[in-house]
């Protein structure tokens, strides 16, 4: 390995941020294809793992072009430009110097390795979306929109929170107009892809037969294991956001198990009492909640903490899947609002409420400088991005190329439609 002289690099937090890399990788394919495409009906699975497939490669490439410069540069901060809060610059396109000096952002890793581990949450974050409008928007749409959306919504939103010149980066720009705090990803991730996809389901409409005829998964096998994948690998989105081996990276670790676990053992107690039973399809959904809802907190607060935004999030996630989303009726296919968009939204107020001085010095000391404004400024705003720019891009898309698939595609399914394959042979 070529660490430079005289650097600050240490070679074991590299090795921990290139393997969290992989995890986070891992999480979309094949974590979110199995657990998204699990719980789709078997003639539209393709559909899902096509979409998970290319959205990962679109994402990547995009970041490397351009991405990691609009979001981790500072050019754009030079004369005093407020577009600095939001864009970062154009120095590191097609990571021009970035290789294997110390990352402005954490010294004891290469530049290069950090901005890989972030190109994996700019390729999964739009992922997240094709949950609510599973089975029904066709493929070109879904690729377009994607595109679109990362480039509107997504990097504006993480400059703005993680960036040097953000207008929220509470850690990283000591001069932004707000404090916000946010350890791996709750606003940028999960938030924005919540919203969004609570917006484009509405927008895209619901399915055929949505609300006359049961769609059940068509294998639930395909989703526990996609389940079990997006736990793991969310260990390397969680407690990889450290950028080190260290204490921290080890609470995060810590409070994402805890608020998984009591997401789960929630969400199955109100499904028991609720409907009678407890469902395998529950035991994932709150799993996934649980670790949604920690990502902002993971390495903030205390493992009491965590236990408890868990029971947050089992109630709240619970509440928007099986009764916010019948009682206003819109089709959120495969819940990614009522898990992501709910989750996120409460973890990230979670944050500034339980924050610890004992587990995270550097993000308690924005207490005293207005964090819970600044955290409450933060989310509204990404919200108010989120589904403007949702909007305005699911419209344009539509012009251009149609979002929704036919009724005839619909019911033939999007593996054939889109394809013209099946997940499954029928011989």
């Amino acid at each position: 390995m070529l660490i430079l002289a005289n650097s600050t690099v240490n070679a074991a937090d590299n090795v921990w941020v290139l393997l969290s890399t992989a995890l986070v990788l891992m999480m979309c394919i094949p974590g979110l294809f199995l657990f998204y495409g699990g719980l789709v009906r078997g003639r539209n699975v393709l559909s899902v793992a096509a979409q998970c497939l290319a959205l990962t490669a679109v994402g990547i490439l995009m970041w490397w072009g351009f991405g990691y410069s609009l979001v981790f540069g500072k050019s754009f901060a030079e004369g005093g430009s407020l577009l600095r809060h939001f864009f970062g610059g154009t120095e590191h396109l097609g990571f021009q110097g970035v290789g294997v000096e110390p990352s402005p952002y954490e010294g004891r890793i290469f530049s290069g390795a950090f901005a890989l581990f972030q190109a994996m949450f700019a390729a999964i974050t739009p992922a997240l979306i094709i949950g609510a409008v599973a089975e029904r928007m066709r493929f070109s749409a879904v690729l377009l929109f994607s595109v679109l959306w990362t480039l509107g919504v997504y990097y504006p939103v993480a400059h703005a929170v993680w960036g040097a010149t953000g207008a929220f980066a509470g850690l990283a720009n000591a001069d932004a107009p707000f404090k916000a705090l946010d350890f791996a990803g709750g606003i940028v991730v999960h938030m924005t892809s919540g919203w969004s996809a609570l917006l484009l389901c509405v927008l895209v409409g619901p399915r055929v037969g949505f609300g006359k005829r049961v769609m059940p998964p068509h294998s639930m096998v395909l989703c526990v294991l996609g389940t079990g994948m997006l736990w793991t690998g969310w260990y390397g989105f969680n407690a990889g956001s450290a950028l080190a081996v260290d204490g921290v990276a080890l609470q995060a670790f810590l409070t994402t198990t805890l608020s998984a676990s009591a997401a789960m053992l929630i969400w199955a107690l109100v499904e028991r009492v609720h409907r009678g039973k407890i469902s395998v399809l529950g035991l994932c959904s709150g799993a996934v909640a649980g670790l949604a809802t920690i990502t902002n907190a993971a390495g903030f607060v205390s493992g009491a903490s965590a236990v408890w935004i868990g029971v947050l999030a089992g109630l709240f996630a619970y509440a928007a899947c099986s009764w916010l989303k019948p009682l206003l009726g819109y089709d959120d296919a495969l819940d990614t609002f009522g898990v992501h968009g709910v989750g996120g939204t409460i973890g990230a107020l979670a944050t500034a409420l339980l924050v610890e001085q004992e587990v995270n010095p550097a993000g308690a000391a924005l207490v005293e400088k207005g964090l819970l404004q600044g955290q409450l400024v933060a989310m509204v705003s990404c919200i108010v991005l989120s589904l403007v720019g949702t909007w305005v891009l699911a419209k344009l898309v539509d012009r251009l190329v149609g979002l929704r698939a036919s009724e005839e595609e619909q019911s033939q399914g999007l593996d054939i439609a889109d394809h013209n394959e099946e997940g499954y042979s029928h011989s």
